[in-house]
């Protein structure tokens, strides 16, 4: 018998509502109230997020980022900032004490990502899990000099002919494992690089001109664009396989969502959450 996980998918939700569900989840799952779950959802508008420990002030343009009309929030999750626009984001809830949790952060998002990687695979993508190897290698894992997510390795990222196609961060509060990342169907080099800040125009352009081997969005490596809802299909397919779980749908209940409401009007909706320094 495969264990049942729940499945949700949410939509597009705003920033604030996005992260509060997560957080909600968390919560819920920690307290027994819910099996682990999994859930894709997407952005209203389209969103800046930015790691739990980065400073606004120093790292983000926020003209920027209100001239282009976007969402902007503080993620429960460190890394880096993420824009999230033509994407499939997708969040994994599950307790540590899990019996195919491994203890070890590294490992442990290896498990979940394996989800991620039969995704990749349904859509005809050749994907394979980078480990860094040397030395310099390791040491920009301690150590990324950039404010962008895509921009920097990290374990077992995921990889398509040798450049990052998924970006993911994981945080564990109350013995519970939260898990998101951006699944991208299409990337505006230009907009993500619009959105941070640089010592010159010379580093921004060194930046931005790596960045394209570091990083690919799917779309860029299919001949036949791959759709949201396609995406939503493989990937859950791929999540089920890679986990070995059955999902099943659910929507939540009127006092489910009067709870999410609230965690987002006291976090995520609240500016001194957002831009603290």
């Amino acid at each position: 018998m495969k264990e049942i996980w729940r499945y949700i998918d949410s939509g597009d939700c705003s920033p604030s509502y996005n992260m509060a569900l997560d957080e909600a989840l968390l919560d819920w799952h920690s307290q027994g109230k819910i099996p682990p779950t999994i859930r894709f959802y997407g952005w209203n508008p389209a969103t800046l997020s930015i790691g739990y420990f980065q400073k606004v002030e120093k790292e983000i343009n926020m003209e920027a980022v209100r001239s282009y009309g976007l969402g902007f929030v503080r993620r429960p999750t460190g890394g880096r900032g993420v824009l999230h626009d033509k994407e499939l984001t997708y969040s994994v809830i599950v307790s540590e004490e899990h019996p195919n949790m491994p203890s070890s952060v590294t490992e442990a998002y290896r498990i979940i990502s394996q989800g991620i990687l039969e995704g990749f695979l349904d859509v005809g993508l050749d994907a394979y899990f980078a480990v860094p190897k040397s030395k310099e290698e390791k040491d920009a894992l301690k150590n990324p000099r950039s404010a962008v997510c895509f921009d920097a390795p990290s374990w077992y990222e995921l990889v398509v002919e040798g450049r990052k196609v998924a970006g993911s961060a994981q945080t564990r509060q109350k013995g519970v494992i939260l898990q998101h990342g951006s699944i991208i169907l299409d990337l505006d080099e230009d907009k993500l690089f619009d959105l941070f800040n640089y010592s010159s125009e010379k580093l921004r352009e060194r930046m931005q001109r790596n960045f394209k081997n570091k990083a690919v969005a799917i779309n860029a490596l299919r001949e036949i664009p791959l759709s949201l809802e396609e995406a939503k299909l493989a990937f859950k397919k791929g999540f089920e396989k890679g986990l070995n779980i059955e999902l099943e749908p659910y929507t939540l209940t009127v006092e489910e969502e009067e709870h999410v409401r609230l965690i987002e009007k006291e976090r995520y909706a609240n500016e001194e959450w957002n831009y603290r320094k």
